[in-house]
């Protein structure tokens, strides 16, 4: 069984999780509709680390996840915090 670390609840099974998409940088709010578009529908999908938003189903706590697309490993798990993306 494969198992992910939610930062609050501990090792549980994947099937516990969602996945919520890659962290990226919003645009500012105020830029061009190209630039929302480019955001909204276009991704690079280059292989390798991730960082990826996921979410504890049965608790509803929302976390990053590093994972390596390429071998599928999820290498670590941290709560959000705006400004610490590194």
């Amino acid at each position: 069984m494969k198992l992910m670390t939610c930062p609050i609840n501990g090792p549980r099974a994947i099937s516990e999780f969602t996945y919520g998409g890659e962290l990226r940088e919003m645009p500012d709010p105020t830029t061009s509709d190209a630039v929302w578009a480019s955001y909204v529908f276009n991704r690079t999908g280059i292989p390798g680390i991730k960082r990826e938003w996921w979410c504890h189903t049965p608790s509803g706590v929302w976390f990053i996840a590093e994972r390596d697309t390429t071998t599928d490993t999820i290498h670590r798990t941290f709560l959000y915090r705006r400004g610490a993306s590194e």
